[in-house]
Parts: structure tokens; sequence; C-alpha cells
């Protein structure tokens, strides 16, 4: 759809020579003789950029100017000017103006602002998008993403949530474990009870048993007064073991015999203590491989993985980049009290095409870095951590020689999408071909659920 632009000069010479030039751009052009003329064409709707002279009878160019930044904010405009009035024109960039131009006009330089003016729209469009994209996801649920394979795991969290099934999520380091955790628990009829974390690789084996279970006075050296563990202390609600696979064989018995049966002692004590908790464990190993060897147990594995969710990497879902690099975008700018309010294309396709072995925790820690090094209201690639960087680099698609035309049309889509930041409407308009067509040969090729590939098939939470 051609983008629409309004120019308003009270030269009719003027007027009509950009509106021609502009439409020879490709653009749609509406032309208006005054101020009120240019207000009204805005009024009615439609209008992607004004180009108005700042000199105009009953409603000067400096007056259009401000009620547009007033009215409708994100409307770009550019002023003219003549060479004598700068200062007019210095005066309009301070309110508001995108940039300015001094009469006679370079057509050429007017097309590359026109240009630059539409896309800083568009992109400041897709930001505000991405914004209410988040801010719904959060009032729903801790977890973002829109991707196929996120969705499966919130739809799973959301079935086993009302029930009293132990729960086992698997997945890479950093790929937010932690809140399919959150989502069961804030789900559940235990919302309203305690959710209790515990790090399981973060303890050392001679202090995990007192930190789950709980001890008395005297049990050890040190032990000055009875402490409730963590199974207590989260009774009525959910327990979350995080690296569960980390724990020895003893404390593995005595976690084993609280699923069965409820109960525990603390440590150095007698007494039974009973307690109702719902068990959530999360691990990134491979516990049939651990048990294989001999490091856990059959039976409390089967006894954790009544119901397994698996969280994809972020590679395999990276539909969902451009919504987490925004909510921690957002997070970031508001905790340095800094404005940044996106990520320019280069940015943004950067972090499309990036791989993430570090996950949803690396996209969090690079993009924190990224708003503490932006120079202005956008990300840019320079901002970004070089090795998040260099993906953003021009490449070439290669090809490999006897590839059949059906493998390299995949790869020419697979590379394309994945310079594009993911844009399938942008990607089928450089191949040529109707977004119907892509949508089709993604299915076809089975790109759709992973559009960016996996870097040329190389390839907040726990």
């Amino acid at each position: 759809m051609k983008s629409t632009i309004l120019v308003a000069d009270d030269e009719k010479n003027i007027r009509e020579g950009l509106a021609e030039a502009l439409a020879l751009d490709g653009y749609a052009t509406i032309a208006a003789a005054d101020g009120d003329e240019a207000l009204r064409a805005v009024e009615s709707g439609g209008v992607d950029l004004v180009i108005t002279d700042l000199k105009m009878p009953k409603l000067s160019g400096e007056q259009v100017l401000k009620s547009i930044v007033g009215r409708y904010p994100g409307l770009p405009v550019i002023v003219l000017t003549g060479h004598g009035t700068i200062e007019d024109a210095v005066s309009a960039m301070r309110s508001g103006a995108f940039d300015f131009m001094t009469k006679p006009v370079n057509l050429d330089h007017l097309s590359l602002l026109a240009k630059r003016a539409l896309q800083s729209r568009e992109l400041e469009r897709k930001n505000r998008e991405l914004e209410a994209e988040v801010a719904a996801q959060r009032r729903e649920s801790s977890m973002i993403g829109k991707s196929p394979e996120i969705k499966k795991v919130l739809e799973l969290a959301r079935r086993v949530a009302p029930t009293k099934a132990s729960v086992l999520v698997t997945g890479e380091s950093g790929v937010g474990k932690e809140l399919v955790a959150d989502a069961i628990h804030a789900l559940s009829p235990r919302s309203a009870g305690p959710l209790v974390k515990v790090h399981c690789a973060a303890l050392a084996e001679s202090l995990l048993e007192s930190e789950l279970f709980g001890h008395e006075k005297g049990a050890f050296t040190g032990a000055q007064a009875r402490k409730r563990g963590r199974f207590e202390l989260a009774n009525e609600g959910t327990l979350f073991l995080d690296e569960i696979g980390e724990i020895n064989q003893n404390v593995q018995i005595k976690i084993l015999r609280v699923l069965q049966d409820r109960k525990f002692e603390r440590v150095g004590g007698e007494e039974t203590v009973e307690v109702d908790v719902r068990i959530v464990a999360a691990t990134n190993r491979d516990l049939k491989k651990e048990i294989a060897e001999g490091r856990f147990r059959e039976d409390l594995y089967y006894r954790l993985n009544v119901v397994n969710i698996h969280v994809p990497p972020l590679r395999e879902r990276r539909d969902d980049i451009p919504l987490l690099a925004m909510a921690f975008l957002g997070q970031f700018a508001r905790e340095n009290g800094v404005r940044v309010d996106g990520f320019d294309p280069k940015a943004r396709q950067a972090l499309y095409a990036y791989p993430w072995p570090g996950n949803v925790r690396e996209l969090r820690n690079s993009v924190e870095s990224a708003v503490v090094m932006a120079r202005g209201s956008l990300v840019g690639l320079d901002d970004l951590p070089p090795n998040v960087r260099s993906s953003g680099e021009e490449r070439d698609v290669r090809i490999p020689p006897g590839s059949s035309l059906a493998e390299a049309e995949k790869i020419l889509i697979r590379e394309t999408l994945a310079a594009q930041g993911g844009n399938k409407s942008r990607t089928a308009e450089i191949l040529g071909i109707g977004r119907k067509t892509l949508y089709q040969k993604l299915e076809d090729y089975g790109l759709e659920a992973k559009p960016a590939g996996r870097a040329g098939e190389a390839a907040e939470g726990s």
C-alpha cells in the first residue's frame, strides 16, 4: 500500500512540483494551498507524512506543525523555509518537526528525507504495537511470546495448573523454566498460597537437606535454633525445585518420601511433619541418561515427571524475540531513567538473526547492555554487544553447488526472512512474490515455526 504525503505551500508551482516529484517516487500525494486546507486534509485521515512551508496565509506552517504534534503524535512533519529564515526552521525543529529543508528544494534530498521520515513512522508504529502486545501478555501471564512453541507451553501450563500433579519442566539453561512454574502457580487454586523457590545447584550438599526439610536446634554445629525448611514454608502452596538433577541420592530419597506420603522429619528431629505441597521441578539435564549412569533415582523421576513441559530454546522460537526484546527494553529504560523507544531496523535484524546460545537470559543481558549504551531514542546496531552485532552485518546467501531448485529456494527464503527480522511482508516484497505465496512456501518447506532458520543451519529465566 502506498504511503500518502501531504504537500502544503501557498506557491502553486512549488507544491505541484514537489507533489509530482514525490508521485514519481511511488507515493500518493495531496496538495494544500494553505494551513487550513492542510489541517483539514490531515483530519480526514490517511496522511503518513506532511511537508509544509513555514510562511503561508490563514494558518502558518508553524501553527500547522504545533497542531499536528499536539493532536497526531507520530505523524512526521518536514518544514520548508527560505534561506533567510533558518532561525524559524530551528524553532520548528524544537517544536517537533522531523527535519527541515531550505528553498529551492533539492529533490534528491527531499526523496531521502521523505523515505527516512516514513521509515521512522513505521518503526514507531511497530514499536507501539509491540508495547501493546507485551502489556496484554503480561496481564495474562509472566511468559511472553507468540510463537506456536511458546503457546503450546502456556496451554500445557493452563491445563495442568488446576490439578495436583507434579510437573517436570525441561529445557536448556536460560529458556525461562522458572516462568513456567510462576504461570502454573498463578493459574492454580494454590495461587493465594506461597510459591517457594529453591535453586538446588546453588546450595552445597551439606546445606541442601537442611534448606529443604529444616533442622532442629543442635542438629549440627551452628544450628542454634529450630529452622523450618522450604517444604514447610511452601505448605498449601507450590515448591519450585530448580536444577533438580543436581541433588544427591540421600536428598532424592527424602524428596521421594514427601511426594509419596506428604511427610518428612527435620534434620536432627524425630517429629513427623505433614505438608500439602505441589511440586514443580526443572532441569537442563537429560534425567534418563542420569538414571542410566546411576546418578538419579528412577522412582523419583517418575514421581516428578507426571506431566512434562519442555521449553524450546530461543533459536527455535524466533517469533518471540521482538516481543521479549521490547519487554526488556521497557524494563531497563525505566530502571535507568532513560528514554529508549525501540530498536532500529538493523538492530532488530541482528537480534532476530543471532542464535542465542544463552537463550532468554542472554537476550535480557544484551538488551540491558544496549539500553545503557544507546546514544539516541532507538537502539542501533552499534549499541548491541559485539557478538550480537556481527549477526546483523551484511552477508551473502550461500547455496551449495548441486542443490535442487527447491533446496535453493528454501535457502533463499529462509535467509531473506532472517535478514528482514522476520518481516514476512517485506520478505515477500523483496522476493517478488505475494504474501499468500510466501506463507504457502514457508509451510511447504517447514519454515513457518522457525522463520529465521538456525543461522545457516548451525545453531530471565532458568
